[in-house]
């Protein structure tokens, strides 16, 4: 009885290690597969974060360089209605003082 006793639990002890095997190899295994979740999720956020700066910069580039553009633009516009008006101006200053002096120099009754 005492050799079947034994042998029980002997079989206990070695059921108890091999069940202690596996709790501690279904652990390392979801440890493994939390560092793996873990270093994808770091990954994938790299990824992101880099493509978000590279659609930030893009559109900082974009709005500098068209606020660069239209600066230039309305500077060439405004010269060229100063030219307009410049040469308006010169063409007409004849009219304009010849209709001065003779309502100036007009004598009305």
């Amino acid at each position: 009885m005492e050799s079947s006793r034994g042998n029980g639990i002997q079989l206990l002890l070695a059921a108890e290690q091999e069940a202690q095997h596996i709790v501690n190899a279904a652990r390392n295994a979801k440890l493994a597969r939390l560092k793996q979740a873990k270093d994808e999720a770091e990954r994938e956020a790299t990824e992101f974060r880099a493509q978000m700066e590279a659609q930030y910069q893009k559109k900082l580039t974009e709005t500098s360089g068209d606020s660069g553009a239209n600066v230039k633009r309305l500077e060439q516009e405004t010269g060229v209605k100063i030219g307009h008006l410049k040469s308006d101006g010169s063409r007409i200053s004849h009219d304009v003082i010849d209709m001065l002096l003779r309502q100036v120099t007009t004598v009305k009754n």
